[in-house]
């Protein structure tokens, strides 16, 4: 300001008068000015990402044409996290973090911590790139931080440190379209584009936006050459080919480091309504991609001679993919109590716990189940209240409450987290297992049938076929609660529950020597399971949930179950 103060005060008041109804318009408050700083408050951090955007595009356009030594270039620092209210004012870490972040934004532009990136990835029309993990000045533990990439593709800072491609790294590259018919390529494409956009849901992913993807559609380039380029650990490509009244889609996820391939799979179904089938195709490969990264994740966080706190994470995600066992959910839990020790603000591990809380609870591998669940409703509520559009969080908050005697309320919940993630199987089961808690068990299975169409080789489907076989063993139909059964403990042997209720179901077609020995397997996975645990500890008190339920007690009774 040395060369015209009073100009340059002028100025900048000018600017700020010219950004108080962008401000406005977004929800925002002024919360402090100093100097020429200005700290303000959202009720989204949606809210305040759009509004940074649109406050630097009106920056962009009052600096056009004036001298570059006399523009004002505002940086912005984003943030999501707790603050302490004094007043009018605002304080705490989630102030400092957002302040440091500003200090190492490019002039023009825009960095958000990896909490508030989390939120807002593919819910905002802009591209981001990774930072990284940057060490702020004043905050105890390193910081990822992303950079909003500006209309104008000015150059991101390059003064942070990359320690390597992000966690999650992934480009969808254009899908070929073998035949080359004209007629078929927007629907190859609109694939790849919804493949891109549903992908990036997945809970810490970095997924390279479609445009940069589509510079390198129909040309022949190294997989290991885009990683290095884009700076993504994985690479996906596929084809789709129509012959006759089929259309077959091909899939391959690829190291990018390495260039070898990490899981492949086919799609193939009668040619339908093209939209139709483009969601569908999407909502399978998403979900199933989905797993496959967390477990390539898992093994690289098995390498690292220092995991982290998201190294730890996808540990423990490891862990629970193998079954609901305690041995296996004891394994999950560790991992993300150390993944919390390291970073108390790691939003996954804290819904993954709970994730883990509430299976103990549902699966009456405790005594303390009520304790427990109150525990995980707690926890749960408290995530949302920092991700409130974090759509698992709101998914098993709803499974929490299904649990819990409040079946209407926990369908809601899973309604609002399918509203946020279309392809969230898992919200489909859990409405099935509440339509029965409500009585109304033959209802169930077309919701489960809903999951398997979007996800049918889900890590979790065992789970929903279980649920099919409890909606069967409930109503009397013992023969298809059997057959539902087996093929749970075929998808995975390591549930308990299954292989309880196996037992009952077969008791009450006399299978006994079937059905002493599915209590046997049930048992080596959950050697403290009783009938008394189980009865006293039901999720409902529908009448005619509580009568149908008699059946499972008789079941487990006739089976040998212990009675405790």
């Amino acid at each position: 300001m040395g060369n015209d103060e009073t100009g340059t005060a002028n100025a900048l008041r000018g600017h700020v008068e010219a950004l108080r109804p962008i401000i406005a318009s977004h929800g925002g408050r002024i919360v402090d000015t100093a100097g020429d700083g200005v700290l303000l408050e959202f009720p989204s951090i949606i809210a305040a990402v759009e509004c940074a955007v649109a406050a630097q595009r009106l920056m962009a356009e009052r600096n056009a044409g004036v001298p570059e030594d006399r523009r004002m270039l505002y940086r912005v620092g984003i943030n999501l996290g707790d603050v302490i209210v004094e007043g009018e004012h605002i304080l705490g870490d989630g102030v400092n973090v957002a302040a440091r972040l500003e200090s190492i934004a490019a002039p023009g532009g825009i960095c958000l911590s990896g909490a508030a990136y989390q939120q807002v990835r593919g819910k905002v029309a802009v591209d981001f790139a990774d930072l990284g993990e940057q060490q702020l000045k004043n905050i105890a533990l390193p910081v990822r931080a992303y950079a909003v990439v500006m209309d104008d593709a000015a150059p991101v800072r390059p003064t942070p440190i990359r320690s390597g491609s992000p966690r999650l790294s992934i480009v969808v590259l254009p899908f070929t379209n073998i035949g080359g018919d004209p007629e078929q390529e927007y629907f190859v494409d609109g694939v790849t584009d919804s493949l891109t956009t549903d992908l990036s849901r997945i809970s810490g992913s970095f997924v390279i936006g479609h445009n940069t993807a589509f510079t390198y559609k129909g040309k022949h380039v190294d997989l290991k050459q885009i990683g290095r380029e884009l700076n993504v650990r994985y690479v996906l490509e596929g084809s789709v080919q129509r012959g006759g009244n089929r259309m077959r889609v091909n899939i391959q996820l690829i190291d990018a480091g390495t260039g070898n391939h990490l899981w492949a799979d086919r799609f193939d179904k009668p040619v339908g309504d093209l939209l139709d089938m483009q969601d569908e195709i999407v909502a399978r490969l998403a979900g199933q991609l989905g797993t496959q990264l967390i477990s390539a994740e898992a093994r690289r966080a098995e390498r690292a001679p220092q995991p982290g706190s998201m190294d730890l994470y996808f540990r423990g995600m490891a862990c629970l993919y193998k079954g609901y066992s305690p041995e296996y959910m004891a394994q999950a839990r560790d991992f993300f109590e150390g993944a919390l020790a390291l970073d108390p603000g790691n939003i996954e591990a804290l819904v993954a716990r709970a994730r883990v809380d509430l299976l103990i609870g549902a699966s009456y591998m405790t005594d303390d189940r009520e304790a427990r669940l109150a525990a995980t409703e707690a926890a749960l509520t408290k995530v949302l209240s920092l991700a409130p559009e974090h759509p698992v969080a709101h998914n098993l908050l709803g499974a929490v409450q299904i649990q819990t005697n409040r079946a209407a309320l926990g369908i809601a919940h899973c309604e609002r987290a399918l509203a946020l993630d279309r392809n969230l199987a898992f919200a489909h089961a859990s409405i099935g297992l509440a339509k029965f808690y409500l009585g109304r068990a033959e209802e169930a299975e077309s919701h489960v049938n809903e999951a398997f169409r979007l996800s049918p080789r889900d890590t979790f489907a065992h789970t929903w076929m279980y649920i099919a076989g409890l909606a069967k063993l409930l109503i009397g139909a013992y023969d298809d609660g059997v057959a539902r059964y087996r093929r749970s403990i075929e998808m995975n042997r390591n549930y308990p529950l299954a292989h309880f209720q196996l037992a009952a179901a077969l008791a009450h077609l006399g299978r006994l020597e079937e059905a002493r020995s599915a209590v046997q397997a049930g048992l080596a996975l959950d050697p403290t399971f009783t009938i008394r645990r189980f009865r006293a500890a039901a999720p409902s008190d529908n009448p005619t949930f509580l009568a149908q339920r008699e059946r499972i007690y008789e079941g487990m009774h006739k089976a040998g179950v212990p009675e405790g």
